[in-house]
């Protein structure tokens, strides 16, 4: 199963982009569902079985302000580093893809606690 994390490029700005990212590969569209199609269109049949999680950005109990925060940081470093032809260094990359790992996480918690809300 292929896991895409879908994110707003820009938060608060009114040309807000979305950034669809599965592995290495990216894509971007205007709506998270553009940047979706956009990625979709890279996958082999093999990979396309998906789990989406579109990031909100309203911390939780599962994905703090904090951890968003970083997050943040991170990705607007990740996309700086991307428009110049370059890489994140490896400690900042891995702890990128640690916190989109935590935030997929944080997904199927949230998911968990409204099935058991839904269940009560």
């Amino acid at each position: 199963m292929t896991t895409i994390a879908i994110l707003p490029d820009n938060p608060g700005s009114p040309t807000t982009t979305y950034l669809a990212v599965a592995g290495k590969m990216t894509s971007s569209g205007q709506s998270a569902g553009q940047a979706l199609d956009a990625l979709n269109a890279q996958l082999s049949e093999a990979e396309a079985a998906t789990l989406v999680v579109v990031q909100h950005l309203r911390p939780d109990r599962f994905f703090t302000a904090d951890q968003q925060q970083r997050l943040e940081e991170l990705m607007t470093r990740w996309r700086t580093a991307r428009d110049g032809n370059a890489a994140l260094p490896a400690e900042e990359q891995a702890e990128l893809e640690a916190l989109i790992a935590a935030e997929l996480a944080a997904s199927a918690e949230r998911t968990k606690a409204l099935l058991e809300g839904l269940v009560k």
